[in-house]
């Protein structure tokens, strides 16, 4: 970076943006994501310059940014081009609650903003801990959300998180651990074993068609189809390791877990 805090910062995914603009240091964006849409007038404030695994290289370039910010290995490739083009790239990484939060502190960190960050980091934390200890009636349901539907994919780590600290256990714990998607991909007759009590669903930027998934062949079983209880999440709200899912997302498991409560 030439200078420090950094003037002119590219986003290249939602969460690093919303986390900017709530340490009130939106001033230094200068590009985001296309799917960026926390708040609302970044889409009409902020030029875009890349989708997810593609950017548009002589657009970030023609900005002349002191930093981009990226995430995961989804991003390498960009990541690459940038580094070889001599730009400063900060890659992001965080798959888990506590990830989330030191994400946040160190982007604060990085543009002089400390302090907020810290104060907004404790916030969500607070929140998190006032939501886990809400007393919830018994029993726990069992969830399973689908992040994808062909292949499914299911057990997004913050997600799993959420969905225990919403008073929910996820049908299938053991995938949190792996962070890529292909190592989290379920088969139909594994999520039918694990008998879900409640479906939730978030198909990466499609919107989700609940009567495809009661009509895969033996879900009829399952007590979350059975009952009719699949719901949506949309995924600006869940699929964003950010600020977002910790407050919307989260409160949105806590509506399709306990709908009247």
């Amino acid at each position: 970076m030439r200078d420090f805090p950094p003037r002119r910062i590219v986003c290249l995914t939602e969460e690093t943006v919303e986390t900017l603009y709530l340490l009130g240091e939106q001033d230094r964006i200068v590009g985001v994501s296309g799917y960026a849409v926390r708040p609302p007038q970044v889409r009409r404030e902020k030029p875009r310059v890349s989708a997810f695994i593609s950017a548009d290289i002589p657009k970030i370039l023609a900005l002349d940014p002191d930093l981009v910010l990226a995430f995961s290995d989804l991003q390498a490739d960009i990541v690459g081009d940038l580094v070889r083009a001599g730009v400063a790239v900060h890659v992001f990484n965080q798959r888990d609650v506590a990830g989330i939060l030191a994400m946040i502190r160190t982007l604060g960190a990085m543009v002089g903003a400390t302090d907020r960050a810290g104060q907004l980091a404790q916030s969500l934390a607070q929140r998190l801990a006032a939501v886990a200890a809400t007393p919830r009636p018994a029993p726990q349901p069992k969830v399973y959300f689908e992040e994808w539907d062909d292949p499914l994919i299911s057990g997004i780590g913050w997600v799993s998180e959420l969905i225990e600290i919403a008073g929910g256990t996820d049908a299938l714990p053991h995938l949190r651990a792996h962070k890529a998607a292909k190592d989290r991909i379920v088969t139909p007759d594994a999520v039918r074993a694990a008998m879900p009590d409640m479906i939730l669903a978030s198909w990466c930027g499609k919107k989700v068609v609940p009567d495809r998934i009661r009509k895969r062949e033996g879900w009829s079983d399952i007590p979350a189809v059975r009952n009719d209880r699949i719901v949506e999440i949309k995924s600006p709200i869940i699929l964003q390791p950010g600020p977002a899912a910790l407050t919307d997302g989260l409160d949105a498991i806590v509506k399709a877990l306990w709908p009247g409560h």
